[in-house]
């Protein structure tokens, strides 16, 4: 994505983050239950309305973060789906999905760094948040772990959505003290962080869809809803080069 497109890493970045990781985990349960369409089925329509958000990002040179965001909750709900589908109906184990996730993970992380990240510090680059091809695989596979993780926690350990809410949610809090003097800048926190979002977003998501809460289409309103106010009352000042932090 071109720079101009891109946010700055910084509190309104993760807060807006974690309303889209609740929010996509929403979303990815409403197109496999509510539209009908199951795990896979849907999965084409987000991968074209990926591909239509990146064409038009390529042509587009005002300054907005618009298409970063769209981005975020395709492959967000994508990857909820995806999760669902290896753990739900293959009936993978989870905990190996998480194993197999974490490595691939990690190898498209240390490829990243060999072939790019490296040859940027040669030139004294010191950005990260790229969000080329490279970078929304990577989201989408810590998207999927991420989901896996969150419903490890709320199933197989038997916590429950509410008590894994509050301990991936205290992880999670726990990394953002940890990264407070710029941590969150290095590529591999970054990502680690990005995980615990996702899999804390997905049980947070999965509580107040549930039953007893909210119900899974007001739910998906309510934190698109949130989201979107997000964004829009909470202007990001715009940088004289348009750096954004660079992952």
């Amino acid at each position: 994505m071109q720079q101009n497109h891109l946010p700055m890493l910084g509190t309104r970045y993760w807060v807006a983050l974690c309303l889209a990781s609740i929010f996509g985990a929403n979303m990815g349960d409403y197109f496999a239950r509510n539209l009908g369409l199951g795990h896979v089925a849907g999965l084409p329509f987000l991968a074209l309305a990926l591909a239509i958000v990146m064409i038009g990002e390529r042509f587009d040179r005002t300054i907005h973060q618009a298409y970063y965001w769209t981005a975020i909750i395709i492959v967000r709900t994508a990857a909820t789906n995806f999760a669902d589908f290896a753990c739900g109906d293959l009936k993978l184990p989870r905990v190996w999905v998480i194993a197999a996730l974490a490595a691939v993970l990690i190898a498209a992380l240390a490829a990243s760094w060999q072939f790019v990240w490296r040859r940027r510090s040669d030139l004294g680059d010191g950005n990260v948040l790229r969000a080329d091809s490279g970078y929304w695989v990577s989201m989408f596979i810590a998207g999927t772990l991420g989901t896996v993780i969150g419903d490890y926690c709320s199933h197989d350990l038997h916590l429950d959505d509410g008590g894994a809410s509050l301990l991936l949610g205290g992880i999670l809090a726990l990394l953002f003290v940890i990264a407070r003097d710029g941590l969150l800048r290095s590529l591999w926190f970054y990502w680690l962080t990005i995980v615990a979002v996702r899999a804390a977003g997905t049980a947070v998501g999965d509580f107040f869809a549930g039953r007893n809460m909210l119900g899974l289409p007001l739910s998906t309103l309510i934190t698109g809803a949130l989201f979107v106010v997000l964004l829009a009352m909470w202007k990001q000042p715009v940088p004289p080069k348009l750096v954004p932090a660079d992952l």
